[in-house]
């Protein structure tokens, strides 16, 4: 996300793809799913979900145009430089004058690029160079929206961070305490404890969690400092135990509903739910940051916007079920922030090796992808305050930058672990920019620059479906408007206590 062009890497079939995308959309969110479904009423979520879902795959097709206008962009500047070098060859003279300054908005055209158009227009648009989004900015918007966008994707990182920070020493938690004393296996049963509980002897609950998250930043903090990269294997052995994991709670869900054993009793619709629902599901179909790494790698892409309307639909499925079985199953009340603890009660489970897999399953799974998120943060960071032909100092670069990434995550972990509200804000304020109003901007701004380049004649292969105008100011809109919601609404919840 940080960088400008980088390896394409190995290719893959489109049906990897999927699988891929997939895994990288299910994550985090969806255990914090089922909880805000509880709380906004099934008829509301499910209405939501679906809507939500629309949106976020109509914005990944518009990254998917701007990926495909980033990559013409590139081949059309080294084809006027061959071009210039050859005139440069052949004449003494001075060479063509006529050309295109690209900085932002402020452009000037002397003349019509038909040579481009004639000769291979229809593949000047495929998709071959891994353009990330930080370098698709720096290609289509001014210096102001550059920023912009820099500042958002920093705020949605340091949000990532901030969750993963407290998801691991509130399960660490809540499966330990819950496995000494007078609360064995109590997890998951509507009893309600305090901070100030006991945990084990005379440290209390809130005290263990803060001891788990000073263990959790000693142990994977110092990867923040040092450059890390997700391997082949790593990656194989999360997905594997983020599908047993998920595969167990559905099926699990079901056969206590198919033995009558069901508790749950949801209402059909409670207004003051959707506020935290709206950035739950954001932030669980989140995936347009990561749409270069993951699609450029794609062997043919001639059905690109298809195979991510399968891959949407299947996820839309995926959500529902899982949120439907645990609303069902489990009293609203009972319903924990992290759904996997509900699977640590003795009453639902009498294997203690599930109970545990299931409790410590976000363990194991956020504490690989933490370390990644940081360095990404990091050099985001590093990429933001660049200036061209610069360099920072040692101290600047191996120790204030890491810091900025590492500290406030983690100081925000120690001042709350409510799980819900830190995906509910990342989702519906970061989230919402990095979904809904940067890719309406790329796919405006990169389609002035298509037709400024290659003329008003040429149509981008990986043009949206909805290429309509409307499409884009509809959804700034309602990117605005979700601003402005989700804060009045804070700012009354608050206003009430």
């Amino acid at each position: 996300m940080a960088g400008g062009i980088t390896d394409t890497g190995e290719l893959y079939s489109p049906y990897v793809g999927l699988v891929y995308m997939f895994n990288l959309i299910v994550g985090t969110g969806a255990l914090t799913m089922p909880k805000a479904f509880a709380t906004a009423g099934w008829l509301v979520s499910l209405v939501l979900l679906m809507f939500l879902g629309f949106m976020s795959y109509m914005t990944t097709t518009f990254v998917v145009e701007a990926m495909a206008a980033a990559n013409a962009q590139l081949r059309w500047k080294r084809m006027e430089k061959h071009k210039d070098d050859e005139d440069e060859d052949s004449s003494s003279g001075v060479s063509d004058t006529d050309i295109l300054i690209h900085d932002g908005y402020e452009r000037a055209e002397t003349r019509p690029i038909l040579s481009v158009q004639r000769r291979g227009s229809a593949n000047i648009f495929e998709i071959t160079e891994r353009v990330e989004m930080g370098q698709m900015a720096s290609m289509f918007f001014n210096k102001v929206g550059v920023n912009l966008f820099y500042f958002c994707i920093i705020i949605y990182l340091y949000g990532d961070l901030a969750i993963y920070a407290a998801a691991v020493p509130v399960s660490l938690m809540q499966v330990t305490c819950s496995a000494t004393g007078n609360h064995s296996c109590s997890v998951g049963d509507g009893t309600k404890y305090n901070d100030t509980d006991k945990c084990w002897g005379p440290i209390r609950r809130i005290d263990a969690y803060r001891l788990y998250l000073a263990a959790f930043t000693l142990l994977l903090g110092p990867f923040t400092f040092f450059n890390v990269q997700k391997t082949k294997y790593l990656q194989i052995i999360t997905s594997l135990m983020r599908w047993i994991a998920f595969i167990l709670m559905i099926i699990l869900a079901l056969i206590r509903i198919s033995r009558g054993q069901a508790e749950g009793h949801p209402s059909m619709a409670q207004l003051s739910g959707i506020r935290n629902l709206f950035g739950v599901c954001v932030y669980s179909f989140m995936c347009q940051h990561s749409l270069p790494s993951l699609l450029t790698p794609i062997s043919k892409k001639k059905h690109v916007n298809k195979l991510v309307l399968l891959d949407y639909t299947l996820i839309l499925a995926f959500y529902s079920l899982l949120s439907f079985t645990a609303i069902y199953c489990f009293p609203n009340d009972s319903l924990m922030d992290m759904y996997t603890l509900n699977f640590t009660n003795c009453r639902v489970i009498g294997g203690a090796f599930i109970r545990y897999f299931l409790g410590l399953f976000p363990v194991f799974t956020i504490s690989t992808n933490f370390p990644i998120i940081a360095v990404t943060l990091r050099n985001n960071w590093k990429t933001l305050f660049h200036r061209e032909g610069g360099t920072y100092p040692w101290v600047v670069d191996r120790v204030v930058f890491p810091a900025i990434t590492l500290v406030p995550p983690v100081l925000v972990a120690f001042c709350t672990h409510d799980l819900e509200a830190l995906v509910g804000i990342t989702g519906a304020y970061a989230g919402n920019g990095i979904q809904y109003l940067i890719p309406a901007f790329l796919a405006y701004c990169s389609r002035k620059d298509t037709q400024l380049v290659f003329g008003s004649g040429t149509v981008n292969k990986h043009l949206s479906p909805f290429r309509h105008t409307f499409w884009i100011v509809f959804v700034l809109i309602w990117g605005f408007s979700c601003f402005v919601f989700v804060t009045a609404n804070i700012v009354l919840s608050e206003s009430k206590l």
